[in-house]
């Protein structure tokens, strides 16, 4: 198993969360994905390193952006 913590900017609400969270976890590999609304952080357990433009068009889909990668 593989942790990654991402920064993700423009979330303000637990809809937001949930929007990050379910495309994020809908990534092939992604066992389990933790939100931090306060800090904007998403922890993301993968069963291998996921490709940051993955994560990057995921967290896009949601309708937020990655921070600094």
């Amino acid at each position: 198993m593989v942790t990654s913590t991402y920064q993700v900017t423009g979330m303000t609400c637990g809809h937001c969360v949930n929007a990050v969270s379910s495309e994020v976890g809908a990534i092939p590999g992604v066992t389990d994905v933790q939100v931090e609304l306060a800090t904007g952080q998403v922890t993301v357990t993968s069963e291998a390193p996921l490709d940051t433009d993955t994560v990057r068009a995921a967290v896009d889909e949601a309708g937020y952006d990655l921070a600094g990668a």
